[in-house]
């Protein structure tokens, strides 16, 4: 996915800007960057269609919440515009400005009115790790419009029409003179659809869509890793004027596991071992998917090491291979060992010609002994106390 700057950033508004705030600051950028005002400026054109996607996106409370839940990803296919050239913009919020940027006074388009698709839903499918690799099926719930039933989406009573708009004669805009300028906004009484209802469906109160709490299966591919949105075809949304139907999108959750750590395609576990199993070496289990397996440890093994268990990882996506498992080796220091034990570690280190502390009764007789060595050496050491007993 390319990179999109934050919607909130585009407008130069804060994240609990008003609905007011955010018309303002659209307003402000899109007159800045109009491509009558700088023709020909490529980064002005860019910079207009960009501020027109961050206001369609955060002027719906819809559109809005799913963009501050999920980001741009919630949001994408979601919008009812792509605006892939200027005429795009000036269709969707001609009406915003009165007519008077986007109208003929510079140059604005007629709106256009056909078939639109609907748009994407969203829900979240919460996974287990192991329901990740393997994939997996399984319900998903959301809520959706559908079209309704009793009058198909008309909106009128059954056995009625929708009628054309008498305020613009059925053209879904007019013209207003104001000086030497003529403004084309959007119809107020038919809001630009060009008809209106007269007799309202009584089942949907003329809206033509119900709301619907859906229920279906969805399969889970091997090897989904989080935020992967898995598309159900044609369950969003219905389309306008005969448009096809929006999509459902299943955002990916993944459990935290109590061992394995995913990176990308590869896990990652710390087993802890004892310093005589990393000297010796030994044979201990390791967590893995599908339970704990043996894995050997060689002889001198070091703390921090790892070791890497080729095919034991989470599988591709696409197919494309499995990855492995780093077992990060943890060395165990026991806090107490038993007096049998103390002996052969003494044993050991004389062995090894180490240094160790020599045994100690108790933190407090060790503090005695140090400060009454030190008062001994500041006043002279053993030679002082000696002449003064003498």
């Amino acid at each position: 996915m390319v990179d999109q700057r934050d919607y909130y950033e585009v407008l130069g508004v804060g994240r609990r800007a008003s609905s007011a705030e955010i018309t303002a600051a659209y307003r402000k950028l899109a007159i800045r960057f109009h491509p009558d005002k700088n023709p020909g400026d490529a980064g002005a054109a860019s910079r207009f269609k960009e501020a027109a996607r961050a206001f369609e996106v955060l002027s719906d409370d819809d559109l809005r919440s799913r963009y501050d839940q999920f980001g741009h990803a919630g949001v994408e296919g979601g919008r009812r515009h792509e605006f892939n050239d200027f005429g795009e913009v000036f269709e969707a919020f001609g009406d915003l400005f009165g007519g008077g940027i986007f109208g003929e006074a510079f140059g604005g388009r007629q709106r256009r009115t056909g078939a639109r698709k609907g748009r994407d839903v969203f829900c979240h499918v919460r996974l287990s790790l192991l329901e990740a690799a393997r994939g997996t099926t399984t319900t998903v719930e959301f809520d959706r419009h559908e079209t309704c039933g009793k009058c198909d989406g008309s909106g009128s009573r059954k056995g009625t029409t929708p009628q054309p708009c008498d305020y613009c004669k059925g053209r879904g805009q007019v013209i207003q003179s104001a000086g030497v300028f003529r403004l084309q906004t959007t119809c107020p009484a038919c809001r630009g659809t060009g008809s209106v209802i007269r007799d309202r469906c009584p089942a949907c109160d003329g809206e033509g869509v119900r709301q619907e709490h859906a229920t279906r299966k969805v399969t889970i591919p091997a090897g989904v890793d989080r935020d992967v949105r898995v598309r159900l075809a044609g369950e969003g949304e219905p389309g306008s004027s005969g448009g096809p139907p929006g999509d459902c999108f299943c955002v990916i959750e993944i459990e935290d596991h109590p061992f394995l750590v995913r990176q990308g395609r590869d896990l990652h576990c710390e087993v802890p071992i004892s310093y005589t199993q990393a000297a010796l070496g030994a044979t201990v289990d390791v967590p893995t998917l599908d339970g704990p397996r043996p894995l050997d440890i060689a002889r001198g093994t070091q703390p921090g090491d790892v070791i890497r268990v080729r095919g034991l990882g989470m599988p591709e996506v696409r197919g494309r291979g499995i990855g492995d498992l780093h077992v990060h080796v943890q060395v165990e220091v026991p806090r107490k060992v038993s007096r049998r034990a103390e002996e052969l570690l003494r044993e050991l280190a004389v062995e090894e010609h180490a240094e160790v502390s020599p045994k100690r009764s108790s933190f407090f007789s060790r503090l005695g002994e140090y400060f009454q060595g030190k008062n001994s050496a500041d006043q002279g050491g053993p030679d002082s106390e000696e002449a003064s007993g003498a």
